[in-house]
């Protein structure tokens, strides 16, 4: 139930105030003092508080001002007999949603102000439960992965997410994780209150670019109805992402090369220029340097998109990320499908480390997915991998393992070995693979067969 507290002296007021918000099944409370009004709203935390302007022991500005440090959320209505404009200017500087007269001749003016201000506090509060979800989604201790590579792009992306850096621009093939990056920079940031707005720009036609990124006035071409805001403009404050960059028209580059210089834009139809303050960060999987050279991208937006460049490698080259994230993908496919797979086998993950990867983290996601949802038994062996992986020489070995009769000694030495190669002879990551302690490792190598 709703909870709004009325801080005022008079008691007919805190009792009509009560029956009116109650008919619409709001818990009203009432508090004649700002001391106990203050102490009140501590322990009730209600969504909208109605101050009276004149209290007994304190004025009725200093009580929302207070009001507003301990609970920002929390909506403020200013309620007095002396309905002075230089008060009502007062109270809306101080943070105020709306200021009513009393006493209350219409109690529907009464209704309607509370009314709006539950929902604003409402939606304020629901975009801070997202948004605090999200960051938990997308800091940068969330990019999983123990490759040197990996490490320092996660040093990057808090360093530039503190920084003031307006244009960052992000390379790496498909797959690799971009978007991803892009939500890190935002959601690290002082701008993570305010809005990610995201587009690809492969996927948007040169007719809708201007009108989608800048917005368009009514009337601008035959369908416009109506006024509407582009993302750029919804964007003002927070961040906004161009995926796909190296994919807009040679005039969809001007007029963004305009838009990032000068930080302003027309509207489609407009006349008036809209100044924001928005962070670009523009992602390609394309070479913008080789397009600058053949003339397919102008060479002035690709240097004012380039102040800050971040390349994201691919999977094949950081192997090291490939066991961390296929682990994480398990964990979170069992949560997602309601599953319980428990592991990757170790011949398994052996498979895997040798594969080129070729669709990146994503493609190792979806196979993990894909598995999991497939699978009908607590461990994923390498014969459940799908056809690609079968000629890889690590598949065939396994395969081999399991038919050739050997000494249980000789497969297990030959295993280790092969373990060892794929994790570039790092023997605690072998030890993790083959679920031994490094002086069983150590051991079984030294041991003779």
């Amino acid at each position: 139930m709703d909870n709004v507290l009325v801080i005022d002296d008079e008691k007919s007021i805190r009792a009509l105030v009560e029956k009116v918000l109650g008919e619409s099944g709001v818990d009203v409370h009432g508090a004649a003092t700002g001391k106990e009004g203050l102490e009140m709203s501590d322990e009730l935390g209600p969504e909208v508080v109605l101050v009276d302007l004149r209290l007994p022991d304190v004025d009725g500005i200093h009580v929302l001002r207070e009001l507003k440090t301990r609970h920002p959320d929390t909506a403020v209505i200013m309620i007095t007999g002396f309905g002075h404009i230089e008060s009502a200017v007062a109270a809306m500087k101080s943070g105020a949603t709306d200021y009513l007269e009393k006493p209350f001749e219409h109690l529907d003016k009464l209704r309607i102000s509370v009314s709006r201000a539950l929902e604003e506090v409402k939606a304020r509060r629901e975009i801070h439960r997202l948004t605090s979800r999200e960051e938990d989604k997308y800091r940068t201790d969330q990019l999983i992965g123990e490759s040197a590579s990996t490490r320092n792009l996660r040093e990057v992306i808090g360093q530039l997410a503190r920084s003031e850096a307006h244009t960052i621009l992000v390379n790496g093939e498909s797959g690799t994780g971009k978007e991803l990056v892009a939500k890190g920079l935002h959601y690290e940031s002082t701008r993570r209150a305010f809005p990610f707005m995201e587009v690809n720009c492969a996927a948007i036609t040169d007719t809708l670019f201007e009108s989608e990124l800048f917005g368009h006035e009514k009337g601008a071409f035959t369908d416009a109805k109506g006024t509407k805001k582009g993302l750029m403009e919804l964007a003002d404050r927070g961040t906004l992402f161009l995926d796909e960059v190296g994919e807009v028209s040679p005039s969809g580059q001007a007029k963004l090369l305009r838009c990032l210089q000068e930080r302003m834009f027309k509207r489609v139809g407009g006349t008036r220029d809209i100044k924001v303050d928005v962070r670009v960060i523009a992602a390609t999987n394309r070479s913008l340097e080789a397009m600058v050279k053949d003339g397919t991208f102008r060479e002035d937006l690709f240097y004012r998109l380039n102040v800050i460049p971040i390349a994201i490698a691919p999977l094949r080259d950081r192997k090291d990320d490939i066991l961390p994230l296929a682990r994480h993908f398990l964990a979170e496919a069992n949560r997602t499908f309601h599953k319980a797979v428990k592991r990757l086998a170790p011949e398994t993950e052996v498979v895997m480390l040798g594969y080129g990867w070729p669709g990146n983290v994503r493609e190792l996601k979806n196979l993990i997915e894909r598995l999991v949802i497939l699978s009908t038994a607590e461990s994923i062996e390498p014969h459940h991998l799908p056809v690609q992986f079968s000629s890889l020489p690590e598949a065939r070995m396994a395969a081999e393992t399991s038919k050739t009769p050997r000494t249980l000694a000789a497969v297990e030495r030959s295993y280790i070995q092969q373990v060892l190669h794929q994790v570039n002879n790092n023997k605690s990551e072998a030890a993790k693979i083959l679920g031994i302690t490094r002086q069983t490792l150590r051991k079984k190598l030294t041991d003779e067969p």
